[in-house]
């Protein structure tokens, strides 16, 4: 029986060949390696959760590069990197990447969130009508992860939103039958003067995305939101009693400017803290380990240091 590849495949390069070869001769390695994953025990009132579902919809650039995570050994490599230090809680991803975190044993003690909906493929003139492509809510809890996460974009010009919204407010019921949160991501969006889908990041436009968000199921008792860090963030927070979890999206800012945002966001009664991807992921210095340590800061306050004469 095929074991995870486990500890030397985070300290050393990721080895495509092995993942590829132990997929195509053992699938079942998979569901043997969610049945035996360490759940994460720890509280869930601070989180940092690194978000990893972006390919998946073809959104592949990071600042001024089209292609940035079109490797999956790169980012295989990024993501063991974030996912090494303790104080990151969780991962959010679609099956695939999480089932390669997975392979190589790096979900254990570790909240996983599954994916759901990347139909909405990212410049398609169909991008509005973001069907339920990835995770299904059964499919979450017979792994034995701990939600699952929905993009629902709100555009008032495209008659695809009302799927979606019924999609999620399905996803929302279904998940919630089983204790499981549903982490829903809201846009009000619309069509630029290109043609393409933008999702307007003002704090009225926000609000109202959530509010829709937060209406849909027939309970909020297991609803997450996730939302951009917008101006008048604390207003934008005022709005809703959900926990809710703060976005970082492609990292256009100097970084300084974008941690001071999302420290101040963070300070608001339902904010819980943070999922982010490309900017721990593809930080402008190329440093993870310090990008993800100073956004671990922001949410967990400063890491121990060891007593004097404790260093080794």
């Amino acid at each position: 029986m095929s074991e995870p590849l486990g500890g030397d495949a985070v300290r050393h390069p990721i080895d495509l060949t092995e993942l590829t070869r132990l997929r195509c001769t053992d699938p079942g390695a998979v569901d043997r390696a969610w049945a035996a994953r360490r759940p994460h025990t720890g509280g869930r009132e601070r989180l940092l959760v690194v978000a990893a579902d972006h390919p998946a919809r073809g959104a592949l650039g990071v600042r001024s590069d089209p292609m940035a995570m079109a490797s999956r050994a790169d980012l295989l490599r990024r993501l063991a990197t974030a996912l090494a230090n303790p104080r990151v809680d969780g991962v959010l991803g679609s099956a695939d990447v999480l089932e390669d975190l997975l392979l190589l044993g790096l979900l254990d003690d570790k909240l996983v969130f599954g994916s759901m909906n990347r139909g909405g493929l990212q410049g398609a003139g169909f991008e509005f009508d973001d069907r339920f492509t990835g995770y299904t809510a059964e499919r979450i809890v017979a792994a034995g992860l701990d939600g699952g996460k929905t993009l629902t974009r709100v555009c008032l010009q495209d008659a695809g939103t009302v799927a979606t919204l019924e999609a999620t407010a399905r996803a929302v019921d279904a998940l919630a039958a089983h204790d499981r949160i549903t982490m829903i991501e809201p846009f009000w969006s619309e069509f630029g003067a290109d043609g393409r889908a933008r999702n307007i990041l003002t704090a009225d436009a926000t609000i109202r995305s959530m509010q829709v968000a937060a209406g849909l199921g027939s309970t909020s008792a297991y609803t997450w939101l996730k939302v951009p860090v917008v101006p008048q963030m604390h207003r934008v927070l005022e709005s809703t009693t959900l926990p809710t979890l703060l976005l970082g999206g492609d990292p256009a800012t100097a970084p300084e400017t974008t941690y001071a945002s999302w420290a101040g966001a963070l300070t608001a009664p339902s904010a819980i803290g943070l999922v982010i991807g490309r900017a721990l992921l593809y930080p402008g210095d190329d440093d993870v380990a310090a990008a993800v340590e100073t956004a671990a800061g922001l949410v967990h306050g400063p890491a121990d240091k060891p007593a004097a004469g404790d260093e080794s």
